[in-house]
């Protein structure tokens, strides 16, 4: 018995987790289940962060992204970035970061760090929100509508210059129309950062950034620059992706 309500358990992460957001009477009509039943799996998988709930939609939780993030370094994605981000630290002398999106929260899949003494990094495989950030941000403003409501729903402000959750859908549709997003001071104080997206069969894959202190990088110039920079760096990965 504990073996066939650990296997159904199962059943249902690899349900949600394929489908990438579902409702309970879904995953129970897919399974087979009764919608009570699927209902306590479900809330057992949510009260562990294997997934989660947003007005009655589920996807995949930052705990299950967590636990499968070494997996995801072995992608092609992370495998041909390298020498891009390389590149972009050479040309600009910052951080370069390769982000994608787990759920709710964004990854770092993948950086090239500044020599320089006062730089800007994260940890790779860091749970990131997708809220904070340029280049969270941007995944966010590409991601299913559930997702959106998630992050909105458990919003921090991590510093002052934190986007409020009332001003959070403009703004994603704004990074929409301008495919690259800047941030200052919202997830780390005194860092700017800008990103643009990485898409591959036409959806964004990931989002490549450069990121450093205000002091240095803060002035329209190297915005433009960055932006530039990062861009032509994205098609040539979007390209080498479709190979």
């Amino acid at each position: 018995m504990a073996q066939n309500s650990f296997t159904r358990g199962l059943d249902v992460l690899i349900a949600i987790a394929r489908n990438g957001q579902v409702t309970v009477a879904e995953v129970a009509d897919e399974l087979g289940l009764a919608t009570s039943t699927a209902y306590r799996y479900v809330r057992s998988l949510r009260d562990y962060g294997l997934i989660e709930e947003s007005q009655g939609v589920y996807v995949p939780g930052w705990r299950l992204m967590e636990i499968s993030g070494e997996h995801l370094t072995h992608t092609r994605l992370a495998e041909i970035s390298g020498e891009y981000l390389r590149t972009l630290t050479y040309q600009t002398g910052e951080t370069a970061v390769l982000a994608v999106r787990a759920g709710s929260h964004a990854i770092c899949l993948r950086q090239s760090v500044s020599s320089a003494p006062d730089h800007y990094a994260f940890r790779i495989n860091e749970l990131l929100p997708l809220y904070a950030g340029a280049g969270q941000r941007l995944l966010l403003a590409y991601a299913p509508r559930p997702i959106v409501e998630v992050a909105l729903a458990n919003l921090v402000a991590y510093s002052s210059a934190t986007i409020r959750a009332a001003d959070l859908p403009a703004v994603l549709a704004q990074v929409r129309r301008d495919q690259f997003a800047v941030s200052r001071g919202e997830f780390k104080e005194g860092a700017i950062a800008v990103a643009v997206p990485v898409f591959s069969n036409g959806e964004v894959t990931a989002s490549l950034t450069i990121a450093g202190p205000s002091e240095r990088c803060d002035n329209p110039d190297w915005v433009r620059r960055a932006t530039r920079l990062l861009r032509a760096a994205a098609a040539d990965m979007s390209a080498a992706l479709e190979k």
